[in-house]
């Protein structure tokens, strides 16, 4: 990967770390989880594309900690954006897994709306390229990095694995507790014999560890099967990992994985005029980011407008995609 994006990405995520200029009127709050990942930088992009181009309104960003517990403070006004995805929605709206204990859940969901979607880009199951690992079938009695236990990541990995292959964590391998930073450490220590990254590539964590190592993406044997539809749902599909990504990369053709929707979400009692402004603002200067960001040609309005889930659209940023005539 050339030393220009490495730049341009590394440029983006400090975005996340340093508030924007406070000459705006209007101050709006966003949370991402943490500030390396793919969709953390799209985050603080969209952020930084309507702050530029908005002279009354910026988005403050800060980075790191859970969506899940992000997504309750949008719905109390404590946040006005966070990353929100339909299973974690659905599961908030209704009370349920990690929300169980959230007596107020459900009424602070109905106060989370969704600015828009975008493809949280597939999970890559990383080894280096000399390991004897050579599909996720191979994994039983290594040490495995699948996200932030509790997480949203660390389901999807596992429930992939456990749907191809049978194995779970603690009985086949073993899933390592560790954050994302300390996860990715790992891994390059030599720590952790798998790492589990979704995001759309180039992704920065495959850019840095291809510098100076070889690396290979695993797919399982068999990726079919009822256990498979069952695991995908509605909210998630097959995407295969491309060759040719990184430097280091040494798988000779595709490798088959998945992926599945994430989204901004927006507290529904923020005024219609400024999500739709805010929603215009990023949308009208798309070119802004197509320009720096090759990830960039996974986001479409086509996309970002799409019903999933429960949660619906904020009126405002509704009414700029009838606009366009993206949803009628």
């Amino acid at each position: 990967m050339e030393k220009k994006m490495r730049k341009i990405l590394l440029t983006i995520i400090t975005i996340l770390s340093f508030s924007l200029s406070a000459s705006a009127n209007n101050i709006l709050k966003m949370a991402t989880i943490e500030p390396s990942l793919g969709q953390a930088i799209f985050m603080a992009t969209f952020a930084n594309v309507v702050s530029n181009n908005l002279d009354d309104v910026e988005i403050e960003v800060s980075g790191g900690g859970a969506a899940t517990l992000h997504m309750m403070e949008v719905g109390r006004g404590n946040l006005d954006f966070s990353m929100t995805s339909p299973v974690v929605y659905n599961l908030m709206a209704g009370g349920q897994r990690m929300y169980a204990k959230q007596a107020d859940a459900p009424e602070l969901a109905e106060n989370l709306h969704i600015l828009m979607w975008y493809p949280y880009g597939a999970y890559h199951f990383a080894v280096r390229a000399d390991s004897d690992i050579k599909v996720l079938d191979d994994i039983e009695g290594a040490s495995v990095f699948l996200g932030p236990q509790g997480g949203g990541a660390y389901n999807s990995a596992r429930g992939w694995i456990k749907s191809t292959t049978g194995l779970e964590p603690g009985e086949g391998y073993e899933a390592i507790k560790a954050n994302w930073s300390t996860g990715y450490q790992a891994f390059l220590d030599g720590k952790v014999d798998v790492y589990v990254n979704g995001c759309l590539d180039p992704c920065q964590q495959f850019i840095q560890f291809t510098e100076t190592e070889n690396i290979r993406f695993i797919g399982p044997e068999d990726h079919e099967g009822e256990a498979v539809k069952k695991f995908f749902g509605k909210f998630r599909n097959y995407l295969e990992v491309q060759p040719n990504m990184y430097d280091g990369q040494k798988n000779e053709g595709p490798v088959m994985s998945f992926d599945t929707a994430v989204g901004i979400s927006v507290r529904g009692d923020l005024d219609e005029d400024t999500v739709y402004r805010v929603t215009k603002a990023f949308w009208d200067n798309f070119d802004q980011v197509t320009s720096q960001a090759p990830w960039a040609k996974a986001i479409s309005i086509d996309y970002a407008v799409a019903k999933r889930g429960l949660g619906e659209l904020h009126p405002g940023a509704a009414r700029y995609y009838k606009e366009v005539g993206a949803i009628n």
